[in-house]
């Protein structure tokens, strides 16, 4: 793959922590959802069964609450809301990197 190339991992990645970004957000707006079961992606697991080419759906799975709530909702907001901060900091990471690859390559096409 000519981006696994030229970004790396970190395409793959950020790939990925945009999915869990996604999944945590659906997390904490479901908080009031009676019956809503909290899930969350494995990020170094999806990115192990990425790079063998297989589907990142093995690396999904539910949250286990540390208090069960009586409604069946597994939703922790301070767990979603660290997560999400978390992998937000990663997210931005990642794309830096790309950013700055992206750079160095236009510059070295233009003859800079």
């Amino acid at each position: 793959m000519a981006s696994e190339k030229l970004f790396g991992l970190h395409a793959t990645a950020l790939q990925l922590r945009s999915q869990r970004m996604m999944m945590l957000a659906s997390n904490i707006a479901n908080a009031a959802t009676p019956g809503y079961k909290a899930r969350d992606l494995d990020f170094a697991k999806a990115l192990d069964l990425a790079q063998q080419g297989g589907s990142t759906e093995g690396a999904i799975s539910y949250r286990v609450p540390v208090q069960a709530s009586l409604d069946g909702n597994t939703v922790e907001m301070a767990t979603e809301q660290t997560a999400y901060a978390e992998n937000a900091l990663a997210y931005r990471s990642s794309l830096s990197f790309l950013s700055g690859r992206i750079n160095t390559l236009s510059r070295a096409l233009k003859g800079e």
